[in-house]
């Protein structure tokens, strides 16, 4: 079992939108997912109840002792995704003890970038006393085509001195359309949107496996 964290202290960061639509693509690729809902507020809740035929199974652990009980799901799911929640150290704190991977989005702000800055400091000071463990990476949503950006993001970034993802996350109309329909962008019909998917997902696939963990191209385990 891989748990991926998809955290940032900051509301309104694309956590959720995220969650379930990198969750989606690894389901379809083959892999048992589970999404985990660590948010009182319960977005991906909300996106889950939306839609009767959602293939992809949810559960809620929105208290740190819960996150804890991730541990037992072991042999259930190849991939745990887990919707971080906002302000919340607690939580924030055992989603990261918890990870194998943390998938840090950003938004071309630099609100959104100062706001990273004690994320990093929690994940660092895991790493330091786990040999490295988790992995962590940013990733730019709701980028602007047609704009530099991007580019000044992944410049300001650079100096938390962890990774980011070439794979930029671009603000389109599918990605709330979906949404509140519970579903995700592979039913939206953009080709734009379900390639950026899953070209993320190809990204933290490899991540994982030069961290060991052997995930095969198609979601199975190497």
């Amino acid at each position: 079992m891989v748990v991926i964290s998809v955290l940032n202290p900051k509301g309104g960061s694309g956590k959720t939108t995220l969650t379930t639509n990198l969750a989606q693509a690894l389901h379809l690729r083959g892999s048992k997912v589970l999404i985990v809902d660590s948010d009182p507020q319960g977005s991906a809740r909300d996106w889950h109840a939306a839609s009767a035929a959602n293939p992809l199974p949810l559960v809620s652990l929105d208290r740190a002792n819960n996150i804890k009980t991730l541990s037992s799901m072991i042999g259930s799911y190849d991939h745990i995704v887990l919707d971080g929640a906002a302000k919340l150290e607690d939580i924030i704190a055992a989603a990261i003890k918890v990870s194998d991977f943390i998938l840090i989005p950003v938004q071309p702000s630099p609100y959104d970038i100062w706001a990273a800055s004690d994320l990093v400091d929690f994940i660092k000071a895991r790493q330091e006393v786990t040999d490295g463990s988790p992995k962590a990476a940013f990733v730019i949503t709701r980028h602007i085509e047609g704009t530099r950006l991007g580019d000044d993001v992944r410049d300001a970034l650079d100096e938390y001195g962890l990774p980011v993802l070439s794979t930029a996350i671009t603000q389109r109309q599918v990605y709330p359309q979906t949404a509140s329909e519970g579903r995700t962008v592979f039913e939206g019909g953009n080709t734009k949107a379900h390639d950026e998917i899953d070209a993320l997902a190809n990204e933290v696939i490899g991540m994982l496996a030069d961290a060991g963990h052997g995930e095969a191209k198609d979601g199975t385990h190497g």
